[in-house]
């Protein structure tokens, strides 16, 4: 579960998360990346093509400062069963993913992950501030602040102009 963060979170590097092996990780260590956060499944409708494409932006991008950060959730139609290593070596093995996988959360309801509290705050959904489903997707800019959510069925690849922007690459 993540830790609970500092006290009244300005940005997302006031957060500490746990990686898939247990291990915290200060979300600070991202200062100055664009970062796409992600609520991530294995067995979704979705998973193909949002893995195939997160791995095309994160290889073009990664270099100007993109990072993909992808948290499992098994909150919607219990698409993701698997245990962290499971997750972790699915990612691996069938996506060759080379972004961090971390802990699994959750995203909605009491048991909420800090750090998607905090994400809801700022871009409202569709459905008032619940995340909707799998692979909901939230992006960061470079000062640790959410710039736009996007919906489960928005393509990564759709969100490549606002990256840019927000990378300043022309």
């Amino acid at each position: 579960m993540t830790s609970q963060p500092t006290e009244n979170p300005k940005t997302i590097y006031d957060f500490t998360v746990k990686d898939a092996k247990g291990n915290d990780v200060d979300l600070s260590v991202y200062k100055g990346k664009v970062l796409l956060i992600i609520n991530v499944a294995s067995k979704c409708g979705l998973t193909n093509s949002n893995y195939t494409e997160l791995n095309q932006l994160y290889q073009q991008y990664k270099d100007q400062g993109l990072e993909v950060v992808a948290f499992p959730c098994n909150q919607f139609g219990d698409e993701e069963p698997g245990s962290n290593e499971e997750i972790e070596e699915f990612v691996c093995t069938r996506f060759k993913s080379e972004f961090p996988i971390f802990d699994k959360i959750e995203v909605n309801g009491d048991d909420t992950a800090p750090l998607y509290k905090f994400l809801k705050l700022g871009k409202w959904g569709f459905f008032g501030d619940d995340i909707q489903w799998n692979f909901t997707k939230f992006l960061v800019d470079r000062d640790g602040k959410v710039s736009d959510r996007y919906y489960p069925t928005t393509s990564p690849l759709s969100l490549e102009r606002d990256i840019k922007k927000l990378l300043g690459v022309a």
